[in-house]
């Protein structure tokens, strides 16, 4: 079991690199921390070392310079003071138990007037270290001093403090205090002991949430690398399912919402893909009927199959007709091809929108004539310059207008109305299929109604697009027992 956790740990980079990074850090920084406290420690110990050694060197010093009576020679050497120093004497003899240390009492000239016993030897000046003569002459200065020359001679790392025994305001000896910084040593060691273990068990307890703390983080990567990889595939309806507050987060937030527009886009491009499928069938219909009247009529005529002059003039009748209608269709597509090109430039200028009503209801007029259809204009607004393309603007209206009158039956009424920046056309005809209505602008859509049967189904998707060209909104309204009403928004 452990092993399958080890081979998934491995195989997961940056979870691994994750608890190494972390752990090693930890380590680094528990060995700088380590360091630093063990050489603090140190220091503060043998400064407190020092400073004890020091109260006892010179309370004892204190203590013996009060016991020497005045009326001894200053010459003489302290060890041989007359049997009436009885209290000096006997606190020589119990200075070492005094200080729990050896004690040695060194003249000017560096003779050992006293040596303590604890260390069992007996010395003379030839023994005496190169240091020893330094802090002599320091303590004859009246100053305390520290040394570590003595350790060779004690065999035993030393620590020895010099002070001055005075009388009557003058150095008369020097009062040597060796400690052994042993106990010293053991107290940094068990420091290092005691720090070295809390080190060890950190390490543990860091390793384990290096763990967790790393498999919280690699969870969400891999399940928005799961997602990437499924998005790759086509699979745009996955989700990373990460919801925490942060930076990865907001990248599985930025996922979801690259899956969502992808998704939205595959649906858009599967559309775009059927339409253009729809519109290859859709125009190879309509232009195989007229071209194959137009072949079937050219075939008759050429074979002489037709040979009455009237059915003749009907025959060339019938091609004129279906080839109108083949140019018709052709413009159309062309128009609406250039519409829909944004690189397509229309010449935009300053115009009047009442001026292209009056000559859209001019040729209206004309067009409804044969149907015997009325007109009606009504102008409520003096509003009449705007932006945009004269000729496409009215070929805008003439196709509305166009199917206005198509679908009104003879001896109707077709209504145009201009009130401030909004235009009206409205028919009181046959009306749009609920059914139809959501398709009206889409290419090739023809009702199927008897009225639509020559239509080519372009007329309106043109409309459209001349209308966005200019920021026109269109919206059509139809009750199939009241008609239809276009209003274009300009």
């Amino acid at each position: 079991m452990v092993t399958n956790s080890r081979r998934k740990i491995m195989k997961n980079k940056i979870l691994y690199r994750l608890v190494l990074y972390f752990s090693a850090t930890l380590l680094l920084f528990s060995l700088i921390i380590g360091g630093i406290f063990m050489m603090l420690f140190k220091e503060h110990t043998i400064d407190v070392q020092k400073s004890e050694l020091q109260n006892k060197a010179t309370t004892m010093a204190s203590t013996l310079s009060t016991l020497l009576g005045e009326e001894h020679n200053t010459g003489e050497r302290m060890g041989m003071m007359g049997g009436g120093q009885g209290g000096y004497m006997a606190y020589l003899r119990f200075l070492d138990d005094i200080a729990n240390a050896d004690v040695w009492i060194v003249d000017e000239n560096l003779e050992l007037i006293t040596i303590g016993h604890m260390s069992n030897q007996s010395f003379n000046y030839a023994d005496l270290p190169k240091d020893a003569d330094t802090v002599v002459k320091e303590v004859f200065h009246g100053n305390t001093t520290f040394s570590e020359g003595f350790s060779d001679l004690l065999k035993s790392p030393t620590l020895t403090v010099g002070t001055p025994i005075q009388k009557n305001g003058k150095v008369i000896g020097a009062l040597l205090l060796h400690s052994p910084v042993k106990g010293i040593d053991d107290a940094v060691g068990q420091g290092f002991r005691i720090l070295a273990i809390s080190v060890f068990f950190a390490l543990i307890l860091a390793s384990i949430l290096s763990i967790i703390l790393a498999i919280s983080f690699t969870n969400p990567l891999k399940k928005m690398k799961n997602s990437t990889v499924q998005l790759a595939g086509g699979d745009y309806s996955v989700k990373t399912g990460v919801l925490s507050k942060d930076e990865i987060g907001e990248l599985a937030s930025a996922i979801d919402t690259l899956s969502d527009r992808l998704a939205l886009s595959s649906r858009e491009s599967k559309k775009l893909t059927q339409l253009r499928q729809d519109f290859v069938a859709n125009i190879s219909h309509e232009l195989r009927t007229p071209v194959t009247v137009i072949r079937g009529s050219l075939e008759a005529l050429c074979d002489q199959v037709v040979t009455n002059p009237e059915q003749i003039k009907e025959y060339y009748s019938q091609m004129l007709n279906e080839s109108i209608f083949l140019q018709r269709l052709v413009d159309d597509l062309l128009d609406l091809s250039r519409l829909q090109n944004v690189d397509f430039s229309i010449e935009m200028q300053e115009l009047s929108l009442c001026d292209v009503l009056s000559d859209v209801v001019r040729s209206a007029r004309n067009t409804a004539s044969s149907k015997k259809i009325e007109i009606q204009y009504e102008q409520n607004s003096t509003l009449c310059k705007i932006i945009g393309d004269y000729g496409r603007i009215r070929q805008m209206l003439m196709i509305i207008m166009d199917n206005a009158i198509k679908f009104t039956p003879e001896q109707g009424v077709v209504s145009i109305c201009h009130n401030n920046r909004t235009v009206s056309v409205r028919d009181y005809g046959i009306g749009i299929p609920e059914e139809d209505l959501p398709h009206i602008f889409e290419r090739f859509y023809k009702s199927k109604s008897e009225l639509n049967k020559n239509g080519t189904g372009l007329g309106l998707p043109i409309a459209k697009q001349i209308a966005e060209r200019h920021g026109i909104q269109i919206t059509v309204t139809s009750d199939p027992s009241e008609g239809t009403e276009f209003l274009l928004q300009f």
